[in-house]
């Protein structure tokens, strides 16, 4: 008991110890390095160019989302290299797992490719156009139409003193 708690002891010294270089590390360089901002700093650096235009550039949707799926296609093949490497000593039971995780794999990447998201150019959308003559007959202020509908079931000789007070 007392060995396991002066290994992690060890393993806890040598987190620490890294934690405290890279902290100190920045602060250092922080303290000793001179502050003197000048225009020419202030720019954006495009190797060794002058920049052109601004330097925010609003992507396409389309780079996010080819960017998403390769990270996790790629993360999910990195779960195949250690069952590939015992693959000999697992048997038969891995290898139906492994191939259950590669179809799932193709199920999403179908799934993907069906729904367009593999395409980089998307042809534009059918969207059905509403009939627009029902909407034509709406009066330009929906609330006077409606006030003159309450006028119309209030009997003209109702006093305001006998309506109930809201």
């Amino acid at each position: 008991m007392e060995n396991t708690i002066s290994e992690f002891g060890k393993v806890f010294i040598f987190l620490a110890l890294g934690v405290v270089l890279v902290v100190g590390g920045f602060i250092t360089s922080r303290l000793l390095r001179p502050f003197r901002p000048n225009t020419e700093k202030m720019t954006t650096y495009e190797c060794g160019e002058e920049p052109v235009g601004s330097s925010w550039v609003q992507f396409n949707i389309r780079f996010y989302v080819i960017a998403l799926i390769f990270i996790i296609f790629d993360v999910e093949i990195l779960f195949l290299f250690p069952w590939a490497t015992i693959y000999k000593q697992l048997g038969t039971f891995a290898l139906v797992e492994a191939l259950i995780f590669i179809g799932i794999l193709l199920v999403g990447l179908a799934y993907a490719w069906v729904k367009g998201d593999l395409e980089w150019v998307r042809p534009n959308p059918n969207v059905p156009q509403l009939p627009t003559k029902k909407f034509e007959k709406m009066p330009a202020r929906p609330e006077a139409s409606l006030l003159s509908l309450v006028e119309s079931i209030t009997p003209a000789s109702a006093s305001e003193s006998s309506l109930p007070k809201v």
